[in-house]
C-alpha cells in the first residue's frame, strides 16, 4: 500500500493551525520541521518555539483525492496555496509512528518531563513520564496539551481524584498521578486512545491508580478535578454532564479552545462555575473554573 505525504511551508504563527487542519482532513500523522535550516536553542521551561518558517508535513492514505485535498486546504486557509504545497507518494511503512524519531524530551513547568520511550534528558532531575502515544492524540507538542501540563505542574494535585475527559494518549491523567493524584479516571470515544492510555499507564507504573471508563460511564462519585482538552463546541455541549461529575469547590480545566472561542465557553460554564480569565499560548487558551 502506498501513502500520500504533503508538505506546506508556513509562518511560525500559523503552523499549529495548519497542523490541526491536516488532522481534521484525515492525516494519519502530522509533523513540524525547519523549512530554512534555522537553529533552535534550548527553550525556557514550558516554552515550545517553532522556526520562523515551518514545514508542516501530513501523511494521508495513498488513495486520497489530491484535487479535493488541495481545494479543502485552499478553502480553509482562505488563500491559494497550490504552488506552496508539495506532494509525494511513499512506499509502505509504519508511517503513523515515524514522527516519533523526532520526538525529544520536553519539560513543562518546574519539574514535569514528557519523554519518548527510553529517552531521558541527561543530567536533569524531575518527574518523568515515558510516553508512547500510539495512534492517539497527546504528546505535549500542541499548545493545548502544553497549557494543561503546565497547569498541573504549578498546582496542588496531591491526594485528588481526577477525571481526564477525552484522554487521548493518557498524558494528562498519568501526569496527574505522577504529581500525587490518588486516582485518575479516563474516558475517550476512540478505542485506540483507551488502548494507548492503558499501555502508557503500565509503562509508567501507575496502572493501579488509572481507571479506564468505557461505554460512556462516569465515576461513581464526584471528582476533585476535571481535565478536558477537547474542542470548544464539544466542551459547550458537555457542560451539564461535566458539572455533574465535579464536587462543589472542585476545579475544571478546559482546553482545546481557540482564543476567539473563549467567551462562548466561559458563558456556557458561568451558571455552574466561577470562571477564571483564560491563559493563552499562541492562538489557544486554557480556562479554569471553580465549581459553585
Amino acid at each position: 500500500m502506498s501513502w500520500l505525504q504533503i508538505h506546506l511551508i508556513t509562518e511560525q504563527e500559523r503552523a499549529h493551525l495548519v497542523a490541526l487542519l491536516f488532522e481534521n482532513l484525515g492525516a494519519l500523522s502530522v509533523t513540524l520541521g525547519d523549512a530554512e535550516d534555522s537553529p533552535l536553542f534550548e527553550p525556557a521551561p514550558g516554552e515550545q518555539p517553532l522556526w520562523s518558517s515551518t514545514r508542516v508535513t501530513g501523511l494521508f492514505p495513498g488513495d486520497t483525492d489530491t484535487d479535493s485535498l488541495r481545494q479543502q486546504i485552499n478553502q480553509a486557509l482562505n488563500r491559494e496555496v497550490t504552488r506552496e504545497l508539495s506532494l509525494e507518494i511513499l512506499k509502505d511503512q509504519v508511517w503513523e509512528r515515524t514522527w516519533l524519531d523526532g520526538f525529544q524530551p520536553m519539560r513543562f513547568g518546574r519539574r514535569l518531563w514528557i519523554c519518548p520511550d527510553g529517552r531521558r534528558p541527561e543530567g536533569k532531575s524531575g518527574i518523568f513520564i515515558d510516553l508512547d502515544p500510539g495512534l492517539a492524540f497527546g504528546t505535549g507538542t500542541h499548545p493545548t496539551t502544553s497549557l494543561c501540563l503546565q497547569w498541573l505542574d504549578h498546582n496542588e494535585i496531591e491526594g485528588k481524584r481526577v477525571l481526564d475527559f477525552g484522554c487521548g494518549s493518557g498524558i494528562l491523567a498519568i501526569a496527574a498521578i505522577k504529581l500525587g493524584a490518588e486516582q485518575a479516571y479516563v474516558l475517550d470515544h476512540d478505542p485506540q486512545a483507551l488502548s494507548a492510555t492503558h499501555d502508557n499507564g503500565v509503562k509508567n507504573g501507575v496502572s493501579n491508580r488509572l481507571n479506564i471508563l468505557e461505554n460512556g460511564s462516569v465515576p461513581t462519585a464526584p471528582v476533585d478535578l476535571i481535565l478536558a482538552n477537547i474542542l470548544a463546541g464539544t466542551l459547550i455541549d458537555l457542560e451539564p454532564g461535566l458539572a455533574g461529575c465535579l464536587r462543589p469547590g472542585g476545579s475544571i480545566i478546559l482546553s482545546g479552545i481557540l482564543a476567539s472561542q473563549s467567551d462562548d465557553v466561559i458563558q456556557a460554564y458561568a451558571g455552574n462555575f466561577r470562571m477564571h480569565p483564560p491563559k493563552q499560548a499562541e492562538d489557544w487558551v486554557l480556562i479554569e473554573g471553580l465549581r459553585i
